[in-house]
């Protein structure tokens, strides 16, 4: 069984703790003008979150191309050594 998150357990926790947090001020302000600078503040960390994820999620594409062209130019010189010795 695979316990990883996508996100990471992290970002998981972040988010967690800044929803939580954004409810108690929530009920402790009531719905006021400050309402808005506390959604500001949620929206503000689950943006920064998605985009690390989405950073991730592209290092890992890149590195996986990367490793696809090593392993290419690998073979390509050792077709060339068989060439030589030939």
């Amino acid at each position: 069984m695979d316990f990883r998150h996508p996100l990471g357990v992290t970002s998981v926790v972040v988010i967690v703790l800044t929803f939580i947090l954004f409810t108690v001020a929530l009920f402790a302000k009531g719905f006021t003008q400050d309402l808005l600078l506390e959604t500001g503040v949620f929206l503000v960390s689950v943006k920064l979150i998605l985009m690390s994820y989405k950073n991730t999620v592209t290092v890992e594409s890149i590195e996986k191309k990367l490793d696809e062209i090593l392993i290419e130019e690998q073979d390509v010189k050792r077709i060339l050594e068989g060439l030589k010795d030939a």
